[in-house]
C-alpha cells in the first residue's frame, strides 16, 4: 500500500469507490462503513471519499472513519491530519494501536483518539489487535477508555484477531470487560483467515476472533467484508452473504441457531453498531429491505441467495433475476429447484 499511495489520484479513487457502491447496492447493501486513510497529509483519499459520500447519499448511507493507516503517533502529523479529516466532515474516529512503535504508544494512541471522539461527540471504530500476537491487548484499553469517557454503545473494535491466540484464562477476564464497556466487535471472516496465521507452518491458526464466545458474553458482534480487490485481498464482491457463509465455517457456528446468529451479524447487529435509524421490518421503519430468493436465514446463507429486489425507503434500487439451472439430462426435470420442498411442506 505504501508503494501505491504516491500514485493515487482523486479521480481514480472516486471512480473505483463509486463502482464498488454500485456492486454493493446490487448485493443488497444499503449502508457501508469504510475507513479512509488520513496518514497522507494531502488528505487526498478523504476528499475523494467525501465526494463519493455526497454522490451516493440519495441511495446509500456511507459512513467514513478517519483512519491513520500508518499510526496516529508513528506517522508525522498523524493527530493533526486526523483532526483535519474530522473538520472536513468525516464522522467516525479510527485508529490502529498495534501499528504504533510500542505497546505503550499503542495504548496512548487509544486514549488520545477516544478523547478526541468524546470531545466531538463522535463514535469510534478502531482497528484493534489485528495480529497473531497474544500479547497485543489494545482491546482491553479500548474497553477501559469507553467506560472512562462515557462512550458506551459508541465504540467498536474491528478485527481483534489477537484474541484468537490469547490464553483462555486472560480471555475469560477480557470478554466480560468488553461486554461491560458496551464495545461492539467486528470480525472480518474473509480477510482474517487470509492475513492471519501467515507466519505459521502447521498447524495454522484460523485467526478470526472468538465470535461465539463474544456473543455468549453479551457483546454485539458484526461481520464486515473489509477488503475488496486491494493490496491485502484480490477477491471480494461486496456480498455480505458470502461473508456470513465464511463466518459460519470459520467460527464453526454450524448449528441452526449459530447460522442464524451469523445472519444477524451482517444485518441487525451491524445496524446496531452503525446506529442506523429506521432499520428493520416493523411499522414505523423506513421501508428499506432486501427480498432474497430464500425461505429463511439458513437458506439465505447456504445458497448465498439471489437479491431479487432491493428497496430503500420504498424505492426500488436494484433487482436480480431468480437463480435457476437448466438441465439437459434424459428423464430429469428441465430445471433445478435451488429451494427444494422440505419434509412435511406442500
Amino acid at each position: 500500500m505504501g508503494e501505491l499511495k504516491p500514485l493515487l489520484t482523486a479521480e481514480a479513487l472516486i471512480e473505483r469507490a463509486l463502482a464498488y457502491c454500485d456492486w454493493a447496492v446490487a448485493k443488497g447493501l444499503l449502508a457501508i462503513r469504510s475507513h479512509v486513510d488520513t496518514s497522507d497529509p494531502r488528505l487526498l483519499a478523504v476528499d475523494a471519499l467525501l465526494e463519493v459520500q455526497r454522490r451516493v447519499a440519495p441511495y446509500l448511507d456511507l459512513q467514513l472513519v478517519a483512519f491513520p493507516q500508518d499510526g496516529v503517533l508513528r506517522a508525522p502529523g498523524g493527530v493533526e491530519n486526523l483532526k483535519r479529516a474530522l473538520d472536513k466532515g468525516v464522522h467516525v474516529v479510527g485508529g490502529i494501536p498495534h501499528f504504533e512503535r510500542t505497546m505503550a504508544e499503542g495504548a496512548e494512541s487509544v486514549r488520545i483518539l477516544c478523547e478526541i471522539a468524546a470531545g466531538r461527540g463522535l463514535p469510534v471504530d478502531m482497528h484493534c489487535d489485528e495480529s497473531d500476537d497474544p500479547l497485543s491487548r489494545h482491546i482491553e484499553t479500548l474497553a477501559f477508555e469507553a467506560q472512562r469517557l462515557g462512550l458506551q454503545g459508541r465504540v467498536t473494535g474491528s478485527h481483534c484477531t489477537s484474541m484468537h491466540s490469547m490464553d483462555n484464562y486472560y480471555a475469560s477476564k477480557l470478554l466480560p470487560l468488553i461486554a461491560e464497556s458496551g464495545v461492539s466487535v467486528i470480525a472480518n471472516p474473509l480477510i482474517n483467515i487470509t492475513l492471519q496465521g501467515r507466519h505459521d507452518s502447521y498447524p495454522k491458526r484460523r485467526g478470526m476472533t472468538r465470535v461465539p464466545e463474544l456473543m455468549d458474553s453479551g457483546v454485539n458482534v458484526a461481520f464486515g467484508h473489509d477488503c475488496v480487490m486491494d493490496p491485502w485481498y484480490g477477491l471480494g464482491s461486496g456480498d455480505m452473504l458470502e461473508v456470513a457463509h465464511m463466518g459460519v465455517h470459520v467460527a464453526q457456528m454450524t448449528s441452526q441457531a449459530g447460522i442464524r446468529q451469523c445472519f444477524e451479524a451482517v444485518t441487525t447487529n451491524a445496524a446496531k453498531l452503525m446506529h442506523l435509524q429506521g432499520y428493520g421490518l416493523a411499522p414505523g421503519c423506513d421501508a428499506s429491505f432486501v427480498l432474497l430468493q430464500a425461505r429463511d436465514p439458513v437458506e439465505a446463507i447456504r445458497l448465498r441467495a439471489a437479491r431479487l429486489k432491493v428497496f430503500r425507503r420504498g424505492r426500488l434500487l436494484a433487482e436480480t433475476p431468480p437463480a435457476t439451472g437448466a438441465l439437459h439430462l434424459d428423464g430429469r426435470p428441465a430445471q433445478v429447484d435451488f429451494m427444494p420442498a422440505r419434509a412435511g411442506s406442500h
